[in-house]
């Protein structure tokens, strides 16, 4: 009878070091968090607290713990309260004007109605409303947030509505002879008289019942006066 030969099982002598040491995840430092996405969070949670504590009842120690980061990152980051505060209302001023922003190929009336957001979410119009009564609120005892708010608010909004309006007069839909002081003027109106209503802890849009309303008629006002008839639609 003929045999048939069977193979002899493969020796697995020092296959279990090969096998564990392939499988086991080497250790090491975890990842670094890259400085842009550790900002974006540090300016949220330190806009949470400014609006829960006040800007002079929030401490760094207090944005360091709340974040899960260390002072040291924080200070790098971000010097100073005032840094931090500064790099709010900066993001902030995207909630109040959507600019910069291509809108070129809308009509007039429907591209600043974008810009003012006339149809933005109500949580996030109460949350720029309260961001607002806390810089009045809070200047009246720190007057550098009034200069920063300015700064990185008011004033850069300006000049991107202005640089907006500029592009509409090249592209020959306005005729405005100073734009820095058309875009003033329009920003005075839509946002001037609600910070004047400011009492208390209320604050509110005129006819706040009919917000977008508002807004519209003083985009539709403003449009009336520096329109050119060529992009008046027929």
């Amino acid at each position: 009878m003929t045999s048939i030969a069977r193979p002899l099982p493969e020796s697995h002598e020092g296959g279990a070091d090969q096998h564990s040491g392939a499988g086991r995840r080497k250790r090491g430092r975890p990842k670094a968090m890259p400085d842009n996405v550790q900002r974006g969070i540090i300016i949220e949670q330190a806009h949470e607290l400014f609006l829960a504590n006040g800007y002079g009842g929030t401490t760094m120690d207090q944005i360091a713990g709340a974040c899960r980061v260390s002072k040291r990152t924080l200070y790098r980051l971000f010097p100073g309260k005032l840094d931090l505060f500064a790099a709010i209302i900066d993001k902030h001023r995207q909630r109040m004007l959507l600019l910069p922003g291509d809108y070129d190929d809308m009509p007039l009336d429907l591209a600043l109605e974008t810009i003012f957001r006339v149809e933005i979410d109500p949580d996030d119009n109460r949350r720029r409303q309260a961001l607002i009564r806390l810089v009045i609120i809070e200047t009246r005892q720190y007057p550098e947030l009034h200069t920063t708010a300015r700064e990185y608010g008011a004033i850069r909004a300006r000049r991107e509505l202005a640089d907006w309006l500029d592009r509409q007069c090249a592209c020959g839909r306005l005729e405005i002879d100073d734009t820095e002081a058309a875009a003033q003027m329009l920003l005075d109106m839509v946002f001037g008289a609600m910070a004047a209503k400011v009492s208390g802890a209320e604050l509110d849009w005129p006819g706040e019942n009919d917000r977008e309303g508002y807004i519209r008629r003083c985009i539709q006002v403003f449009l009336h006066g520096v329109q050119t008839r060529e992009s008046v639609p027929a």
